[in-house]
């Protein structure tokens, strides 16, 4: 069966095409599953003891709704099929199409993909282990700050490696999410700014995005932005970041305490899957031992974003002047 799915999958032939791979998902495991975290969330309310900066039943909420994209397999058919059209000749990456006529919303048909998943991959060669693990760093960026959308499941068993055609599938689009223009314009600075060792700004940006109310302790602010700082040495190192001694994983681990003590607001909702996605691929290339340039990858993605801000900007302009004659400013307000 698929990892980490509410279902079970097997083999099937059919005329048109000539292996299938169906995922059918157990019966009632839909309910099953609002139904334990419900009781969950109810037993926290009883006064269980938890950290207030755990922020648990928020959390749990999130876990809850992700858990119903889950098992909703008409959304992930639908959300397939976009990642399919978005990498519509990627030379890296391919996603396996959707079988319409055998998919329902239990029922979920997709074309069975040849190859490995990337936890059979450590043995291959420091040159190949470095361009998976490029690629899937470059992909995160493009999912989050180009289309605005990302699978946030960094399962291993979700990419699968096809050593003869040098490709990767990607598989499982459950946990498929999109991201507002505004969540990425503020996060992309947040990361611009730890590449560029701002602590200050680190520290605004965090604050326009959320993470923070703005009443914080100094204790507090100071952990958080050095975990910032902590998960962006990647994207800041100039030349290969080598992620076979990265300590990045103990670092943020030390830094916990204090943020659960004096985290004064949950964070946004969508950076529980964002993180998640993030840490997972940060340690895809620890496992495969990956030596590769990360900020180049960023400073491409931030200027492509820039470039694209700046289009809007221009577009939206010359649609106003368009609608209002030559001459008008942009409030739409003739000159007198």
């Amino acid at each position: 069966g698929e990892v980490g799915s509410p279902g079970t999958g097997g083999l099937a032939r059919t005329p048109r095409l000539p292996l299938v791979l169906p995922f059918l998902q157990y019966p009632g495991i839909a309910q099953s599953i609002r139904s334990d975290v419900d009781n969950f969330l109810s037993v926290l309310k009883m006064g269980v003891t938890l950290p207030e900066g755990l922020f648990a039943e928020k959390t749990l909420q999130v876990l809850q709704k992700e858990l119903h994209w889950e098992c909703d397999y008409v959304r992930e058919a639908n959300c397939a099929r976009r990642f399919r059209q978005l990498l519509e000749g990627d030379p890296f990456f391919e996603v396996p199409a959707v079988v319409d006529d055998l998919s329902t919303r239990r029922v979920l048909s997709m074309e069975l993909v040849g190859g490995v998943p990337l936890e059979q991959c450590q043995a291959l060669d420091q040159e190949t282990r470095n361009e998976i693990c490029s690629h899937i760093l470059r992909l995160c960026l493009r999912e989050l700050f180009e289309f605005r959308f990302m699978q946030t499941d960094p399962n291993w068993s979700n990419f699968f490696y096809n050593a003869q055609r040098h490709k990767v599938a990607l598989l499982d689009f459950g946990a498929s999410r999109g991201f507002s223009k505004e969540f990425t314009d503020h996060y992309i600075e947040v990361v611009r700014a730890a590449v560029d060792g701002d602590r200050a700004k680190v520290l605004q940006k965090s604050k326009d995005l959320k993470f923070m109310t703005g009443f914080e302790t100094k204790a507090f602010e100071e952990a958080h932005v050095r975990a910032v700082m902590v998960l962006g040495e990647a994207f800041s190192t100039m030349g290969p970041f080598d992620f076979r001694t990265q300590n990045t994983t103990r670092c943020i681990q030390e830094l916990i305490p204090t943020m659960l003590k004096h985290r004064l607001c949950s964070p946004p909702e969508e950076s529980y899957s964002l993180h998640r996605k993030m840490a997972g691929s940060f340690l895809i290339c620890a496992r495969l031992g990956a030596v590769i340039p990360c900020r180049e990858m960023f400073e491409e993605a931030y200027g492509q974003y820039v470039v694209q801000k700046q289009n809007v900007v221009s577009q939206r302009t010359s649609d106003v002047r368009e609608r209002h004659g030559p001459g008008t400013p942009s409030g739409g307000i003739p000159p007198s």
